[in-house]
């Protein structure tokens, strides 16, 4: 076990724990693309057909329709064979009723990087599409989640606009939402909105306004980002259904050791959870099963083995590899000289 002493308040984060260096398989579709990159531009079908002239229709991916940085303020007329449709950055500013009457059978929809608003969407804009899995509208300027959207739904990103509520009927009847993506808004309540999402996986809601943790949240979930908001407790049911979490990240909040209930961590299944840059005095009691803890840019005065092992021998000891307590109150002589025992795995520690 090699221990580092790192004093400075100001401590980086792991690199894993930004928003960019999220492991994204899709974040190719985020930046514009060099001139001639894609096999589609440069064989793109624009002399004839049902293309419209202002975008590329690759003859090798026919039910692909490439519209993205074209400068275009409105939307293009779509056929009807078109599952994949790429209209991010660019300057569109509403999707009427008509606009995708014509695009049932579109599978992805990417919007991101426009400037639409909350009052130019149609409700009844996307009530055709019942085969949308993936809508990215991240990125534009919207006040609310647009009304009506598919329930087939598995991928939904409305990150970085100007939402400051969610209601249940915004995300009613998505079964199949697994991915939900709304970091970097003003939401201040999300009530039971999340209550009926029986397949949500990921759900970021960091960089909001929230005072407390989402009610209900889904059994199936895997990963909660609650970065950057005021919570500054949790509810005693926290991590009672949702047992198959396994990522939770709560970094710079108001989180206090009053806030927190007994044991509330100390739950099989956590891989990682990320508390710091809080208020925390104490270290809280997690699980032996845990292997990354992030405690840093708190004021934790004392280094309590009890946190992570209650019991220690052959067969009970943590699981912790990563334990980070830079910035605190504490230094390397506050170390337990029996510290390697119960954390025999750990490859770093940082205080």
């Amino acid at each position: 076990m090699r221990l580092v002493c790192v004093f400075l308040l100001a401590a980086l984060l792991p690199s894993t724990l930004s928003h960019n260096n999220r492991q994204d398989p899709f974040a190719w579709l985020y930046g514009p693309r060099s001139q001639g990159y894609y096999l589609g531009s440069l064989q793109a079908d624009n002399t004839g057909g049902d293309c419209p002239p202002e975008c590329d229709c690759p003859p090798t991916f026919p039910v692909a329709m490439y519209c993205d940085g074209r400068g275009l303020k409105v939307m293009p007329t779509i056929p009807s064979r078109m599952k994949y449709l790429y209209l991010q950055n660019n300057a569109i500013t509403a999707v009427p009723d008509s606009s995708l009457v014509n695009a049932t059978n579109l599978v992805w929809l990417m919007m991101h990087y426009n400037q639409l608003t909350s009052d130019k969407i149609g409700e009844k804009a996307f009530l055709k599409m019942q085969g949308l899995e993936r809508l990215y509208l991240q990125h534009n300027n919207l006040t609310r989640i647009p009304r009506n959207l598919p329930r087939s739904l598995r991928d939904l990103r409305v990150s970085h606009n100007s939402i400051e509520k969610v209601t249940p009927a915004d995300l009613e009847g998505m079964d199949n939402l697994t991915i939900l993506y709304l970091h970097d808004n003003a939401v201040t309540d999300m009530g039971t909105s999340l209550k009926g999402l029986k397949s949500l996986m990921l759900l970021d809601v960091s960089g909001n306004k929230l005072k407390k943790v989402p009610q209900a949240l889904p059994e199936r979930l895997h990963q909660l980002y609650l970065e950057f908001n005021s919570i500054d407790s949790l509810p005693d049911d926290f991590l009672g259904r949702v047992t198959q979490l396994q990522y939770i990240r709560m970094a710079h909040n108001e989180l206090t050791d009053k806030g927190i209930p007994p044991n509330t961590f100390n739950v099989t299944g956590l891989v990682e959870l990320d508390l710091s840059y809080n208020k925390l005095e104490r270290i809280p009691p997690v699980s032996t099963t845990l292997q990354h803890l992030y405690l840093q840019a708190n004021q934790i005065k004392e280094f309590t083995l009890g946190s992570f092992c209650s019991i220690v021998d052959v067969t009970n000891f943590s699981r912790l590899q990563t334990l980070r307590l830079d910035g605190n109150e504490i230094s390397s002589q506050d170390v337990p000289t029996d510290s390697a025992l119960c954390l025999r795995l750990a490859s770093t520690i940082e205080v």
